[in-house]
């Protein structure tokens, strides 16, 4: 039996797998190399929808399907075939009508299969997509391309790279607060909700999580040990219900889990080098 044949390892991509100006470090790398080598089953558990992840989805080694759209759907790279799809079921229209003229200072995005999707012109989102090479479109909310997988709401684009969302003063934070408060006091039933970043609202299929996709997959592949690796809020369900999880010691929720090194020096490597042997 390899060294790794029995763990399934998820890990989140931005600020996890990522350091903060969204490269990868070569050690993780490197240490993912190893792990898949000695037996291991990688994989990334992102927000991340297709047209986002295909600019780094040669870079990174992973084995097994990914796990995209914060547990929406698992995407196979072998067919190019979204699997296990989650779908929001409310109406693109009237939900997206809704959401852009109640916070008409948020920019109210669609994550499709093949490109992302807003409804009125943003220069700075047209740079932010560009900057991770993600395709886009202007649509109409009539003409919504299906599935209807994720929405997103985002503060303003400050820079072309998700650092900034990071960043909030207090009067985007009390927005932010009340577009949450709404959207689950008017669409709890039919959505979960979850705080990417300070700027960043993503929304999923009720029941849909980074926990569930990860645990279904572990299923699929017969894994018995399922260890994942997050940074932030929207990790949060996903580090609970693993069998070991551990965090960036510069993560937003670095006090609830075990810590690793920094983002940016190569956590998922500290993972893969110093905590599995144990496990």
């Amino acid at each position: 039996m390899a060294l790794f044949s029995d763990i399934l390892l998820t890990v989140d991509y931005d600020r996890t797998l990522t350091a903060p100006d969204s490269t990868i470090p070569q050690r993780n790398l490197e240490a993912i190399r190893y792990f898949t080598e000695n037996g291991g089953a990688f994989t990334l558990n992102t927000g991340r929808s297709v047209p986002m992840a295909s600019s780094f989805l040669e870079t990174i080694p992973v084995n097994v399907p990914l796990l995209l759209y914060n547990g929406s759907a698992a995407y196979d790279r072998e067919t190019h075939r979204l699997v296990n799809c989650r779908v929001i079921d409310l109406d693109p229209e009237k939900t997206i009508n809704d959401l852009q003229s109640r916070f008409p200072a948020l920019t109210v995005e669609l994550q499709g299969t093949y490109a992302h999707h807003i409804f009125r012109k943003d220069p700075g989102w047209e740079a932010y997509c560009d900057n991770n090479g993600c395709p886009w479109e202007y649509a109409d909310a009539a003409d919504i391309p299906k599935p209807f997988l994720k929405l997103a709401l985002y503060g303003e684009f400050r820079e072309n790279t998700v650092a900034s969302m990071y960043e909030a003063s207090q009067a985007e934070l009390d927005l932010f607060d009340e577009a949450v408060s709404y959207i689950e006091t008017t669409y709890g039933e039919k959505v979960d909700v979850f705080r990417a970043c300070a700027r960043i609202i993503d929304i999923h299929a009720k029941g849909c999580s980074k926990l569930n996709s990860a645990r279904q997959l572990q299923k699929d592949l017969g894994r018995k040990l399922l260890v994942c690796v997050g940074d932030a809020e929207n990790d949060i369900s996903m580090l609970d219900g693993a069998d070991y999880a551990f965090c960036p010691s510069d993560g937003v929720i670095a006090n609830r889990y075990t810590n690793v090194c920094p983002c940016a020096d190569g956590a998922v490597a500290d993972v893969i080098y110093h905590k599995l042997p144990d496990i």
